[in-house]
């Protein structure tokens, strides 16, 4: 695994109106040519339809959907849900992934499972029990996975094999990983690389431990939380500066970090407002650049490469709520044609730059730390210079003598001082 990967979030029930794989599937040339090359796809095991809101998770029940069918509360960890398709459907899916030179990593969710899992009724022993032998319903309502049984751990993963061997996919990004054993990740590894040694394992949480051996990747929330507020107005650059400071303390060196502007996690609540409205399409659009800039991995949530900002629910799909897919329209506005562009170079330029994907990171200080961000990337005798406007007002900084421009935008030079205008960016080749 490397650093020159761009991660592709697919969500069923908001990629395309229908809400299946295979109208997902029409669209992966559109993910290709945008140029991720990584499809990660959000849950599509047997969901559990309990109508008991009792064993609903608060933010499933805050929706007001009413929809039981909640894509993280598993029944079956071995069949397709029909809400997307049939088991045939995933393998159609990952095979056309494939032939255009796109992986596919699913997500497990081991942590939990439905009240209706189709195991339970011969092995209630794998979930958590109290000492009556009544099942523990823990965080978000639902049962819990009991690790302490060998049998449960076998059991999933014979389901990490399963994927991997009758399916061809890629890897797994791993829901709550964090809330298991890193043991017990660490042995289900070592198990999926007998069958497909270069497999990508994303870890749902900034768990050290586990990224030693277990996992490629982690998440970085604060990071998430602060671009979002700096490129929103009510927080600022040097808070990004400092979070990314502190999370790198964290980790191997030979591991990284995802660099997401949003997930599905932040649709999840019902007072969710998309980036794009609350920030504007041009603070996401610096904030997009800052993802393929930084070190890590760059990970889109589907819908921004188009600029989409219709309300999304992971809860609503074609039965329950009403436009909640992507405004796949916006592909054809003003804004939509620049972000595809912009998508599409940025891709291009971090695939062609070895420095930005190879390269570490090392923070520059300049006169307006609340409000830019900036930085280079150094790689054996090369480095990328790069500033980025995380607010309205003008900026100056001055830059390093360089070589090559790799992008800009609202910048203007003059002499070796760069004036940058509101969510302005400026990315070069300079001489060490």
């Amino acid at each position: 695994m490397n650093n020159c990967e761009i991660i592709y979030q697919m969500f069923l029930r908001t990629f395309t109106p229908e809400g299946t794989l295979n109208a997902a599937a029409k669209l992966l040339p559109h993910i290709k040519k945008c140029g991720f090359t990584i499809v990660y796809l959000c849950p599509v095991c047997c969901q559990d339809d309990d109508k008991r809101k009792e064993y609903w998770s608060e933010r499933q029940k805050d929706s007001k959907l009413n929809n039981p069918k909640n894509p993280y509360r598993i029944s079956d960890y071995y069949n397709v849900d029909p809400e997307y398709g049939t088991n045939e459907d995933l393998k159609v899916f990952i095979s056309a992934a494939h032939k255009l030179g796109l992986k596919v990593i699913l997500d497990l969710v081991y942590f939990h499972c439905g009240p209706k899992a189709v195991f339970l009724e011969e092995h209630k022993d794998f979930v958590k029990c109290d000492e009556n032998g009544e099942i523990i319903y823990g965080e978000w309502h639902f049962p819990t996975l009991n690790f302490e049984n060998p049998a449960l751990r076998e059991y999933l993963w014979q389901n990490m094999e399963y994927y991997v061997k009758d399916f061809n996919v890629d890897g797994y990004r791993c829901d709550v990983a964090y809330l298991c054993p890193t043991d017990f990740w660490e042995e289900g590894r070592k198990r999926i690389e007998k069958i497909k040694p270069d497999v990508f394992m994303l870890n749902e949480g900034e768990n050290k431990d586990a990224l030693k051996c277990a996992f490629d990747a982690n998440y970085h929330y604060d990071y998430i939380h602060k671009t979002k507020a700096a490129f929103g107005g009510y927080g600022n650059a040097n808070e990004i500066v400092e979070a990314c400071k502190e999370m790198r303390k964290t980790i191997p060196e030979d591991k990284t970090l995802i660099r997401a502007i949003d997930t599905h996690d932040e649709t999840q609540n019902y007072k969710y407002i998309h980036p794009e409205v609350h920030c504007g399409t041009d603070a996401v659009n610096a904030d997009l650049v800052l993802a393929y800039m930084m070190d890590g991995i760059p990970f889109i949530f589907n819908g921004y490469e188009i600029a989409d900002d219709n309300y999304h629910s992971i809860y609503a799909n074609r039965f329950y709520g009403k436009n909640n897919s992507i405004n796949w329209c916006k592909a054809l506005t003003k804004d939509g044609i620049y972000r595809k562009k912009l998508i599409k170079k940025l891709s291009k330029i971090r695939k062609q730059n070895e420095t930005l994907y190879k390269g570490k990171l090392e923070w520059i200080e300049n006169d307006y730390p609340d409000k830019l961000l900036s930085f280079k990337r150094i790689y054996k005798e090369k480095s990328v210079f790069v500033c980025i406007n995380t607010s309205k007002a003008k900026v100056k900084i001055t830059f390093p003598k360089y070589q090559n421009t790799i992008l800009s935008s609202k910048v203007r030079l003059n002499d070796n001082v760069i004036t940058i205008g509101k969510y302005g960016y400026f990315a070069a080749e300079i001489f060490r």
